[in-house]
């Protein structure tokens, strides 16, 4: 593990680098971006559903105002708002391109964190496996699986450089200097609020470093009153309150309660060290039913990170520097600070999602980071060894160990709340659209059976996205319970059924064609038939099917079609204009045979299908 970047002096700057530095960066920020492809390979979007759904069909129905600027919602969001509208508008009807888009950003977030935690370790080595064990947390699962993710990894990405500001103001040895970082983290802090409005909580951290560097600067407390009322006003004006709304559609002041906000609290601290303190549907696998080597391997992951806070403790009560000492203090403070507001705020309203927490396992790295920086301070960059035994040990100990850890929970993303609906929705799209591209729209889509109880505004939103234009019109969705509930499958019909054992849809459309309509001969998909055909038809409901015989040659005289049905009687049918009607009864839902015989066929006809000529176009329906 590297040394140069090592901070001095308590202000984490680094010394000078070689003209190759930029090669070792290069290949550091490669490794994190092929690692976030390669962790997040399986987790597809193709079809948008419920928050993702809506916001699109928000993108495609609002004018840019109204949609980066909800005056009158519950939330006011803009900052996000403006971002999800320019990815919208670049990614268009490519809905899988989201993903790949957020496997990207995640990547960047990864390059920040390996940044900030190789200044604060003064080692690349630590730097890069921070950025390693975020990309792996299964805590991801948000950022990288949905649309909305993005709001997550905005928020996650602020709430950092906030964090990095505030740090950076308070070890800034040049006082001319330290304005500028308290001024870009009070702009972050008022942006990130309309990232999302939980990050109002970080403002404390604000004014601590304020407090740690007694300013008396008037403009850097001006500065942070500014930022603060200012996000209060805003919001007082667009949505007419300063109080957050919770999730699910709930409000804070409504449904806070003491007693389950410390719960969460906690079980959000467990969540840090490993631990899944909360239920399957959201976080994949309890840790009361994680297999006993799970359990083993996190375990020996937190000793060894108590291991780092031992020898952090030990050195700072013997830090013989006092300015030093309180250096440490204050900072340590600050992550302290910093990583409880990001707790407290996700633990206030009526659920704990792993996503929520993300940011705070950021910065729990980037703690251990700061730990091993100052356990290794003052060590010579020649004595690796000294380095690297016993501190950076443990550090990468304790990523060695967690790895399979993470790679294992994250295996059991199909039991997230979210997963199951995606996987349908995936597999509706690629059973429609992915299949038949643009010819699927303007179609009647059956679905057999609606166990899922897709919502009407999916039924008539979800096939628009893959539309240019947005409307795919004429294109609609059915709800059948059988077969039986449709007649003969044509062309502008299309026929799934529920598949609950795979989170699924299936394509039975040609299964139900050729089970209502079996062709033994002479009988196409277009309708047209040759001068001889046999065919079992399956009556409906009623038992009627409804013949329409089309001959668009020329007529001589004397034309007729001999009709027999299941083998008994034959019906003669005069063919004395262009379009004959006729209808067979039979009992419902019963197979019918018939065989068509003509005594004319399709003068100059520019094909031949079969062995006989081309004689009419018969299309049928039943009831």
């Amino acid at each position: 593990m590297e040394a140069k970047d090592r901070p001095r002096a308590g202000i984490g700057c680094s010394r000078m680098e070689n003209r190759y530095e930029w090669k070792d960066r290069v290949i550091f920020l490669g490794i994190l971006t092929a690692f976030a492809l390669w962790v997040n390979r399986g987790i597809t979007i193709k079809g948008l559903y419920m928050d993702d759904l809506y916001f699109w069909s928000c993108y495609g129905e609002q004018s840019f105002f109204q949609y980066v600027f909800p005056v009158g919602s519950t939330r006011f969001r803009f900052l996000y708002y403006l971002a999800a509208w320019l990815e919208m508008a670049v990614v268009g009807n490519h809905v899988g391109w989201f993903v790949p888009v957020n496997i990207l950003l995640n990547a960047g977030l990864s390059w920040t964190i390996y940044f900030i935690g190789r200044r604060l370790s003064g080692s690349k080595g630590v730097g890069l496996l921070c950025g390693i064990l975020f990309l792996s947390s299964r805590m991801a699962y948000y950022q990288i699986g949905q649309v909305l993710g993005l709001m997550e990894t905005m928020g996650l990405w602020m709430g950092l450089w906030i964090f990095w500001n505030l740090y950076r103001y308070l070890n800034e040895v040049k006082k001319e200097r330290r304005s500028l970082f308290i001024y870009w983290a009070c702009i972050l802090y008022t942006g990130v609020c309309f990232v999302h409005e939980r990050y109002m909580a970080l403002f404390p951290a604000v004014l601590l470093v304020l407090l740690a560097k007694k300013s008396r600067k008037v403009f850097e407390w001006a500065a942070a009153a500014v930022s603060f009322l200012l996000v209060q006003v805003i919001r007082a004006v667009t949505i007419g309150s300063v109080l957050p709304a919770g999730t699910g559609g709930t409000q804070v002041a409504d449904t806070f309660r003491v007693k389950e906000a410390l719960g969460y609290a906690l079980s959000q601290i467990a969540y840090v060290f490993g631990m899944n303190m909360g239920p399957e549907h959201l976080n994949g696998l309890p840790w009361a039913e994680s297999p006993a080597f799970i359990k083993l391997l996190v375990l020996l992951a937190d000793g060894f990170i108590l291991v780092l806070v031992v020898g952090f403790l030990w050195k700072l009560v013997k830090e013989k520097d006092k300015a030093h000492r309180a250096a440490v203090i204050w900072n340590s403070l600050l992550f302290i600070l910093f990583i409880a507001l990001c707790i407290a705020s996700s633990s206030v309203t009526i659920r704990v999602e792993m996503r929520w927490i993300y940011v705070s396992y950021a910065l729990a790295l980037l703690f251990l980071a700061y730990m091993y920086g100052e356990l290794t301070r003052g060590v010579k960059e020649e004595l690796y060894l000294k380095r690297l035994w016993p501190w950076g040990a443990a550090f990468a100990c304790y990523v060695v160990l967690m790895l399979p850890v993470e790679l294992f929970y994250r295996g059991y993303y199909p039991r997230l709340y979210l997963w199951p609906s995606q996987m349908r929705y995936n597999s509706l799209a690629e059973e429609t659209y992915e299949k038949y591209g643009d010819e699927l729209f303007g179609k009647t889509i059956y679905i057999i059976g609606n166990s899922y109880e897709m919502s009407d505004f999916t039924a008539r939103t979800f096939f628009k996205v893959f539309d240019k234009e947005r409307k795919a019109e004429g294109t609609s969705v059915v709800w059948i319970d059988s077969i039986r509930d449709i007649g003969l499958v044509d062309d502008s019909m299309l026929v799934l059924r529920e598949a609950p054992d795979y989170n699924g849809f299936q394509d039975v459309t040609d299964f139900v064609r050729e089970l209502k309509l079996q062709v033994e001969y002479g009988y196409y998909d277009d309708g047209w038939m040759d001068e001889h055909a046999a065919l079992t038809v399956m009556a409906g409901k009623e038992g009627f099917i409804d013949l329409e015989i089309r001959f668009p040659g020329v007529m001589e005289g004397g034309e007729g079609v001999e009709l027999t049905v299941d083998g008994g009687s034959v019906r003669k049918i005069p063919v004395r204009s262009s379009v004959v009607e006729t209808s067979i009864e039979a009992e419902p839902w019963q197979m019918v045979r018939l065989e068509f015989s003509y005594n004319f066929y399709m003068q100059d006809a520019q094909e031949q299908r079969g062995d006989e000529r081309l004689a009419a176009i018969v299309q049928m329906k039943v009831r």
